[in-house]
Formats: structure tokens, C-alpha cells, sequence
């Protein structure tokens, strides 16, 4: 397999190389230059100071068959084109609508997926200021300006979406940390709204417009500390995750305005937020460089992905992907009827192939069969990861405080079943081989995470049987990658810890285990209380404003499973701010102005323009 070679690639310009395709399970992503939309000049945008290109799409449903339309902000600019994807070539030169604001940008946007028509759609947009527009792209008519006056909140519009269902109802979060509901049939109001408190919980306070008429802001609500900066409405419309510059995910029942659960990030802001298609679990990232699992049913962290080396923009579950996979009984963690439960919920919005495949297997085959939920995330490193979250991490066989689940897809010499992941549980004094964390004091400065196995240059021969104990000391950056969180705070913790362990090295394992080539743990018996102690002082430093390193609401790094992507891939020049799967492609754009389209394994054919599909010009990975 492509995908293989990774482990054996080394660094030098090609780590620098902006991918043009990349390889996974289910075949080659390629990147459809003819298909990039941007500013009409293509030149790329000054992004400095400048609010993050954000897009959305709407489906009008027209005759033609290409009922797709994209908008998207650039600067002082706001665009709106007919989106023809992996089918035909961009024209840049003939958008629906154009618009440039002087005095305020446009921030973030939504279309109403309701009313949508061919001759009419209701586009929500944000601004700097704090304002919020009702445009009309396809009458090019501008019907209302809420928040006009900044009378409701002065602050930047950070997420504006509509409120799922409904065709009036949308909801608007600022940089103060302010959430407002509006009805568009409503006005503002002329002088600074009065309020009343509805509802007060942990950190959180819901007031109503207190007005002798109906006008809006229906409902505020503060959440958090410091800005609000995403928030997104589960599946059925009923739950509302919002991510905050305090670090906590908060999910609460929207309609009864009630708390369901929260989460703390590991360290910083949490920048981005999503749900899965079934709404059992939520996918965080910011700040510590971490993908963040939330199980919604029993509001806890389930695993954490690293594999970005700077801030996370963008999380997102892709509805069109999902393996079926036939595993041995000892292998299935999870009953039938959790199962088949699970894929009630989810099949709806899963491609239609894939869920008459689960159906005949499910009922003409006695081994059961495994759901893997595909996620992508993008970050300030111009780096696109996608991640597969496995059943052995959402059901474990052991209680997390005896084993380490691990989803091993970077093994060069014996790699599990595609997207398969390894559990083992080893009872031997493990030891940490691995001197590299010495000079990468990244995010497993904190940790006890599992080495990758394309971060020495050995191949997997050497890497992937190392089994850690010590708190400090491992690394799972590759190489040099540096990492976001911590970096700087663990460094006398890390030397102790190298130090200490390094005395059983790597062939030691090896020859004990040879076997096991690729299977990996974590075994939590053998962790020295004296290195957990120091771990413990250092961090309490730095974490206790916030008192929740090593509570239910922030696990340390060792108590949960720790994911790596199924590919990382440095994508653009400038940081990415766009993650959107669709069903032929997925869509990412940076902050150049560049809104890129990459097609599905087999879908590029479709693209008219033949040139693009033969062109050689690709790098394979």
C-alpha cells in the first residue's frame, strides 16, 4: 500500500511539499485544481488581520441538475457562485452575487436549507462589528440588519447558524461570550434591550427580552468565560455543543435551556466543535493541538487525536464514509444489539451502499460486524488529518485503567486489516525506548501516548513494539514536529524520565516479543509513583485556575486512548479555516482565499475537463 511508505519517508523538502493527493482505504483523494474557487484575480489575499474565509453550501434543487451554490467571505469580501464540484471547471468570472462591506468584514455565514429555491435563498451573514445580515444572493436583495446599532452586543459575530427546522429562528455567538436567538419577522428595538433571568446553572446564565412587544433578541444567553467560538446543533436540532475560549464544551438541551454535560480541553481556547451523524458523539479541537472524542451519552472523554502540530480550525464527521469490517468474536467489543442499534441511528445520513451492505451482512453473516465513524480536522500547520474512530475505542474490552486501545494504521511491515485497530494488554515491566522525546517536548510531555510508528527513522521494526510506562517521558510527534501544548513546561519531568527508563532498550523488546511485532499498549500497573508525583507538582501549577487535570472533565493524556490520523497531509500555504465533506469531494480553504475541492477515490472521471483527471502532476503519498 502507498500509505505504508509513510513510515519510511524521511524529512528534507518533501515534508514541505504540499500534497496534491493522498491515499487512504478507500482509494486516492485527488485535488481538482480546475475546481478552485476564489476571488475572480486568483491572486492570493493579504490574510494578515484579517477574519478567517469561511464557506457554505446550499442545494436550490433547480431543473439543471446542479442545484449546488457556495458562498464564501474573503476579507472585505463576500462571494456567491453556482458550485459545479468534481463536474466541471470553476468560472470565476460570472458570480451570482458579489458584495464588498466598508467598515466591518463578513465573518461567518449560513444558509436557511429549508426555503432554499432556485429563484430564492435566505443567506445569514456576520460581521466584525457585531452585526448580522439577511441577504437574498439570487434576488440580490438585502431584507434585514440585525444588532444594527450594536445596541445587542458590540462584539465580532464568531458562529451564526440557523436554528434546525425552523424557518424564522436562528442563533448568533460573539467574541464576548454571548449567544442571542433571533426571529427574523421581529425587529431590534430602538435602545438597549432590558433583561430577565429564565434560567441560571454552572457558568451559564439564559435571560429573556424583557419588552412590553415581541422583539428580538428572544433569548441571551452567557456562556462560559471569554468568547464563545463555535457552536453547533446536534442531528435532531435538540442538543446545542458550544466550545469556548475558557477550554470547556458545554452541551445543552436547547429547547429546555438545560445543561446536559461539559468537557475541558486539555490546555487553551477550544476553537471548534461537531457532532457525529447519529449525535452520540462530539468531536472538539483548539488550542492544545488535540482532536477531543465526547461521548454524548455518557458525557465523558473517550480518546484524543494528535497529529497536528498547531491550533485545530476545523472539525468534521464525514456522512459519506464509514468501513463495515468482519472481525473474530474475541475481537468485537460491543453486543449485537449495540450494534445494530447504532446503526439505526446512523444509517440515515450514511451513503445508501454502504447501509444495504451492513443490512446483508448483518442478517446472512454470524461474525459481527464493526462501524468505524470517519472524522477530518484542519489546523494553523496547514495540515488536513483525517481520523477513524473505531468500536474497540467506543467499547472497550478492559477498563482504560488496565489497557491501551490504539488504532494502528501506520505499521510499514504488518499492517492489521484496513482501519482494524490492535488491542493488547502486556504484563511485563515495558519500558521507554524512545530518545526522541528528549528533543520534542510536544504534547506527550504530559502523556504516557504511544509512539507512531513513522517517528523513527528505523521503520516499524523498531517503533511499534514500544510499550511505555513513565509519565514524562514519550513522544508521538514525528520527528521534529515540535508540538503546541506544554512545550517548555515538562522539560526537567521529560529528562527524569529518559533518564530513567532508558536503561531496556528497543531489541530487548523485540526479541522478548517478536510476535507481537505490531501490536501495541498501555499498561498503567507499572507507572513509578515517583514520576507521577513530580508530573502531578508541575502540572498543578499550570492547571489550577481550572482544578480539572485528571478529573472526568479533562482525563490526563494516559487515561484515555490516543488516536494518530490515518493520514496528515500539509495542504496549503497558509493556515486552513474550511473542513466540508460532500458526498463526490470534500472542500478545505486557507486563508490565502483558495477554496479547494478534492475528489472522492473514483470520482474524478467525472470532471469534463479530462486534462485534470490524466494530469501526472500529483504527488502520490
Amino acid at each position: 500500500m502507498l500509505i505504508s511508505k509513510m513510515a519510511a519517508e524521511g524529512g528534507g523538502k518533501e515534508m514541505n511539499e504540499i500534497k496534491t493527493q493522498f491515499t487512504t482505504r478507500e482509494g486516492v483523494y485527488k485535488l481538482l485544481t480546475h475546481s478552485e474557487y476564489s476571488r475572480p484575480n486568483r491572486v492570493p489575499f493579504n490574510s494578515q488581520g484579517s477574519n478567517p474565509v469561511k464557506v457554505s453550501f446550499v442545494n436550490v434543487n433547480d431543473q439543471s441538475g446542479n442545484g449546488d451554490r457556495i458562498c464564501f467571505n474573503v476579507g472585505r469580501e463576500l462571494y456567491f457562485y453556482i458550485y459545479k464540484g468534481v463536474r466541471k471547471a470553476a468560472d470565476l468570472s460570472k458570480p451570482i452575487d458579489k458584495r464588498i462591506y466598508k467598515g466591518t468584514q463578513p465573518t461567518c455565514h449560513d444558509f436557511n436549507h429549508l426555503t432554499a429555491t432556485a429563484e430564492s435563498v435566505s443567506l445569514l451573514v456576520g460581521f466584525s462589528a457585531g452585526q448580522v445580515q439577511l441577504i437574498d444572493p439570487i434576488k440580490k436583495e438585502t431584507s434585514k440588519l440585525f444588532n444594527e446599532e450594536r445596541l445587542i452586543d458590540k462584539s465580532r459575530v464568531t458562529c451564526v447558524k440557523w436554528v434546525p427546522g425552523s424557518e424564522s429562528l436562528f442563533l448568533v455567538s460573539h467574541s464576548s461570550g454571548n449567544m442571542y436567538l433571533y426571529n427574523v419577522e421581529h425587529t431590534c428595538g430602538t435602545t438597549a434591550p432590558h433583561y430577565q433571568l429564565l434560567k441560571q446553572g454552572e457558568n451559564y446564565s439564559v435571560h429573556t427580552c424583557k419588552s412590553k412587544s415581541t422583539r428580538n433578541p428572544l433569548l441571551k444567553w452567557t456562556v462560559g468565560e471569554g468568547a464563545l467560538n463555535e457552536f453547533a446543533f446536534s442531528p435532531d436540532g435538540k442538543f446545542l455543543a458550544c466550545v469556548s475560549q475558557d477550554g470547556f464544551l458545554r452541551v445543552f438541551n436547547f429547547d429546555a435551556v438545560e445543561l446536559h454535560g461539559t468537557m475541558k480541553s486539555y490546555f487553551g481556547g477550544l476553537l471548534c466543535v461537531c457532532w457525529s451523524p447519529d449525535g452520540k458523539y462530539i468531536v472538539a479541537g483548539g488550542e492544545d493541538d488535540l482532536v477531543t472524542v465526547w461521548s454524548f451519552l455518557d458525557c465523558r472523554v473517550i480518546a484524543r487525536g494528535h497529529g497536528h502540530k498547531s491550533w485545530v480550525s476545523v472539525v468534521a464527521f464525514d456522512h459519506y464514509t464509514t468501513s463495515v469490517e468482519e472481525s473474530d468474536p474475541m475481537e468485537f467489543s460491543g453486543s449485537d444489539e449495540d450494534f445494530q442499534d447504532q446503526m439505526i441511528h446512523s444509517g440515515r445520513d450514511r451513503a445508501n451502499s454502504t447501509q444495504s451492505r451492513l443490512s446483508k451482512r448483518n442478517s446472512t453473516d454470524s461474525r459481527p460486524v464493526s462501524v468505524t465513524y470517519r472524522f477530518g480536522s484542519v489546523g494553523q500547520d496547514t495540515q488536513l488529518c483525517l481520523w477513524d474512530l473505531t468500536e474497540d475505542i467506543l467499547f472497550p474490552h478492559l477498563p482504560l485503567s488496565r489497557t491501551r486501545t490504539h488504532t494502528n494504521v501506520m505499521n510499514a511491515t504488518s499492517p492489521p486489516p484496513a482501519g482494524a485497530t490492535i488491542i493488547t494488554n502486556t504484563s511485563s515491566n515495558a519500558t521507554n525506548g524512545n530518545n526522541s522525546g528528549a528533543n520534542t517536548p510536544g504534547i506527550n510531555s504530559l502523556s504516557t501516548a504511544l509512539p507512531r510508528s513513522n517517528s523513527l527513522p528505523h521503520s516499524a521494526a523498531t517503533t511499534t513494539t514500544t510499550t511505555t510506562t513513565t509519565t514524562t517521558a514519550n513522544n508521538t510527534n514525528k520527528a521534529g514536529s515540535g508540538g503546541g501544548i506544554g512545550s517548555g513546561i515538562m522539560d526537567s519531568a521529560i529528562a527524569t524520565g529518559v533518564s530513567k527508563f532508558a536503561t531496556l532498550s528497543l531489541h530487548d523488546r523485540k526479541e522478548r516479543h517478536p510476535e507481537k511485532d505490531h501490536k501495541r499498549n498501555h499498561s498503567m500497573g507499572h507507572i513509578s509513583s515517583k514520576s507521577s508525583d513530580k508530573l502531578n507538582l508541575l502540572t498543578k501549577t499550570k492547571t489550577d485556575p481550572a482544578k480539572t487535570l485528571g478529573t472526568l472533565l479533562c482525563p490526563r493524556m494516559e487515561d484515555v486512548p490516543l488516536l494518530e490520523p490515518l493520514i496528515c497531509k500539509k495542504i496549503a500555504h497558509e493556515r486552513l479555516t474550511v473542513l466540508i465533506f460532500l458526498e463526490d469531494c470534500l472542500v478545505t480553504a486557507c486563508q490565502e482565499g483558495f477554496i479547494c475541492t478534492w475528489a472522492r477515490p473514483g470520482k474524478v472521471g467525472l470532471l469534463s475537463s479530462q486534462n485534470q483527471a490524466s494530469s501526472p502532476s500529483g504527488t502520490v503519498v
